[in-house]
């Protein structure tokens, strides 16, 4: 079970009943607000009910701290006092989180046992009333107006399973259902260009990535470095790994037509397939950035312009991609032959980048593919409800992410990358998390009708991080 995030999550369920180990297998330890544990901080041990009132009173202004600061808060109390989670519920909804109660149905038997098993047990009697009333609240909570209620009992309380892989694909679509591309939008190359490319080359086809895909502008945009950090020119790059011996899918997302004419590109995206016996991709969009046109003295016309532009450069561009050399005519575009040699070793897939509804019109009509610039579900039902008007290409997503080992080493990460931008919103914004919850997420996204992510991290320093990423791709 995925719950939201960021969230307020209240445990409510009796002692042994299984909360705090539920919780610790999920979340990190600065997440979860255990009023055992406070009581260990303001008095003499998780035990000390003399410390009690003090315990509590550091628990409010714990909770009250981070959901203000929009951050995921477990709350492992047992829950039982409606003031109380009638407060927290407040707190959170006025901070705009999600909020989830979650029922710990473990039967009383069990209970007692794990009770029993504790150095310092809860007193019997104790216990049996805990029991009680936590069988009496159950309605309460129905009726408070949590965003989500969670039932578990002991079995689904257990730890988050794995999805389990399903064995090689010759087509490198993973067990999730999609194939994951690696997006390199970053070249922290050092001394050795060449070297640090194919290094990262080749450990995404290792990792059983199904291509690579390098982003098309004249500066590094600032979403992603600084305007002084290397980017190169896209078709020189994958001509030098057209070289390397990999199974990679090699092309360009997205190529503006804005930056050459649409048949210069489909020359170069034609000659990579050739050398590549097939494995070439071509990603276009309409070109957004103005600051790099002004500086290399090329044309930045209008929205509607560019479009336009846009769809009479597809068009030119699979007129010279198609079998001989006969003259074109049509969608605005005439070309009087359509000789372009080396011929492509294979199909090329044009993707359109964009979300717009003009954007979809035309990837409907004249591309291979819509790539969508965002991976959230909702966003994405939307888009696709607005593309399938128009036709029914095949969806990508660019998913802008940050990947961890496990929860702690994502949240360094976040820090690491954050800015001045609040923990929360960054982590939601980049869809941080672990491999696992990555690839639970590609299989959501799957079932939405998506059939490849282009995965971009800020973490992408060189070969060992792409290995990082090998689980995504399972």
């Amino acid at each position: 079970m995925r719950l939201p995030e960021p969230a307020l999550i209240v445990l409510i369920g009796p002692s042994g009943a299984g909360k705090s180990t539920w919780a610790a297998g999920r979340y990190r330890a600065q997440e979860i607000v255990s009023s055992d544990g406070l009581r260990g901080v303001v008095g003499s041990g998780p035990n000390d009910l003399d410390a009690s009132i003090d315990a509590f009173a550091l628990l409010e202004s714990i909770v009250d701290a981070r959901l203000g600061r929009g951050l995921t808060t477990v709350v492992d109390t047992l829950g039982l006092d409606a003031g109380r989670r009638r407060r927290w519920l407040d707190v959170a909804s006025r901070a705009g989180l999600a909020t989830v109660a979650v029922l710990f149905d473990t039967p009383a038997e069990e209970c007692r046992r794990r009770n029993a098993a504790r150095d310092r047990p809860v007193p019997a009697r104790v216990l049996a009333d805990q029991i009680k009333r936590h069988r009496g609240i159950r309605s309460d909570i129905e009726a408070e107006g949590w965003g989500l209620v969670v039932r578990l009992d002991q079995e689904s309380a257990a730890p988050v399973p794995r999805i389990e892989a399903a064995g090689p694909d010759p087509d490198r679509r993973g067990s999730h259902g999609l194939r994951v591309f690696l997006q390199v939008s970053r070249f922290p190359w050092g001394a050795e260009p060449i070297a640090w490319l194919r290094d990262v080359a080749v450990a995404a086809d290792e990792a059983g990535f199904a291509g690579l895909a390098v982003m098309d502008h004249l500066i590094q945009i600032p979403q992603v470095g600084r305007a002084w950090d290397p980017i190169p020119e896209p078709w020189v790059a994958l001509g030098a790994l057209a070289a390397l011996n990999t199974g990679l899918q090699l092309g360009t997302l997205c190529t503006p037509v804005t930056f050459r004419p649409p048949g210069i590109t489909a020359k170069a995206a034609a000659t990579l397939s050739a050398l590549t016996g097939g494995r070439s991709f071509l990603g276009v969009g309409a070109g957004w950035w103005a600051r790099e046109h002004a500086v290399f003295g090329l044309s930045f016309p209008g929205p509607r312009e560019r479009l336009d532009e846009l769809e009479r450069g597809i068009v030119t561009m699979k007129a010279l991609f198609a079998p001989g050399t006969k003259a074109f005519s049509g969608d605005g575009v005439e070309l009087p032959e359509t000789t372009c040699y080396p011929r492509p070793g294979g199909a090329i897939p044009i993707i359109v980048g964009g979300n717009g509804n003009r954007t979809l019109q035309i990837a409907a009509r004249h591309g291979d593919a819509c790539n969508l610039t965002t991976s959230d579900p909702d966003r994405v039902l939307e888009r696709l409800a607005v593309l399938r008007r128009y036709g029914d290409p095949k969806v990508t997503v660019l998913d802008t992410t940050v990947v961890g080992r496990d929860r702690d080493d994502v949240w360094a990460r976040v820090e690491k990358h954050r800015g001045r931008i609040p923990a929360a919103a960054f982590a939601k914004r980049s869809n941080a998390g672990t491999v696992d919850e990555h690839r639970h997420r590609f299989a959501e996204l799957a079932e939405l009708g998506v059939s490849d992510v282009f995965v971009a991290t800020p973490d992408l320093g060189g070969a060992e991080a792409v290995a990082d990423l090998a689980g995504l791709t399972a």
